[in-house]
């Protein structure tokens, strides 16, 4: 194992996603980094633009509950079969955030324009849909192949920051992501990635022919920090569920600011001074 692999503590970590950075994070169910994420909430980090690839639940939340956020852009971001997201609902009707509303396919193409390094990348479905009407960066032009043919041109989006959980980074940096390729084209498109893992594997991730095809070269990785439990209370695969008792918890105390307060307070303590 390499002694020069870019592993940092948590704190280290979460201190390179700067106020006011482009955030990319994926959806609940694609290694979501938590841990991160309250270190976030700690450090008082603010804002951010969260850009949720392509949806988000109880991290979009949180970070909007705390303050963290200016502006959202998102196809959705809900806690599921919990309901919805109450801070965000609560952000969205005071004006507190700036909502970009999207879609799963809009937010994809537009990742994938940065990752294929062009500005931009045409989408079609999106025409005659309120979502296109309250989109001023988005254009529609003549198929120049094709006359009478409208479609629309998404600008290419670059994160700053993506953030994200895996199973196993190993010591040369490389990190295991399995069947979740939402995270490479993350990667591929934001200027840096913070990954935090759950282990540490012993070997090379690319050369072992059982994990290489899973795997996020190093290249695309700028540091990991090793955390255990890293995406609880939501689930990492292989390894723990979602914690049901603690979303719906989450849920309840989160509909009111002194109830999210008290949840701060409990998960998410501002640091001290120092």
């Amino acid at each position: 194992m390499s002694n020069e692999a870019p592993y940092v503590d948590l704190d280290d970590l979460v201190s390179r996603i700067e106020a006011g950075a482009t955030l990319a994070v994926p959806p609940d169910y694609s290694g979501v980094a938590m841990a991160a994420t309250r270190a976030l909430v700690r450090r008082g980090t603010d804002r951010l633009h969260l850009v949720a690839c392509p949806t988000s639940g109880l991290q979009a939340d949180l970070l909007i509950g705390a303050g963290c956020v200016a502006t959202l852009e998102a196809a959705a971001v809900s806690l599921g079969e919990f309901g919805p997201a109450p801070r965000f609902t609560e952000a969205v009707r005071s004006g507190a955030i700036t909502l970009k509303d999207s879609t799963c396919p809009a937010i994809h193409a537009a990742l994938q324009a940065t990752e294929k390094g062009v500005p931009f990348l045409p989408l079609r479905g999106i025409i005659g849909s309120d979502v296109l009407r309250h989109r001023s960066d988005w254009r529609v032009i003549d198929n120049p192949f094709g006359a009478g043919d409208p479609i629309v041109l998404l600008p290419a989006l670059a994160p700053d920051v993506a953030l994200f959980h895996a199973a196993l980074g190993d010591g040369f940096g490389n990190v295991w992501i399995g069947r979740r390729r939402e995270l490479v084209t993350m990667a591929h498109a934001a200027r840096a990635s913070l990954v935090t893992v759950e282990e540490v594997y012993d070997g090379d991730l690319l050369a072992d022919e059982r994990m290489a095809a899973g795997t996020l070269p190093a290249i695309y990785v700028t540091a990991l920090a090793r955390q255990p439990r890293g995406a609880w209370p939501l689930a990492c695969a292989d390894h723990y569920p979602l914690d049901a008792a603690h979303l719906k918890e989450y849920a309840r105390l989160a509909r009111s600011a002194e109830g999210f307060s008290r949840y701060l307070a409990r998960h998410a303590p501002p640091r001290a001074a120092a």
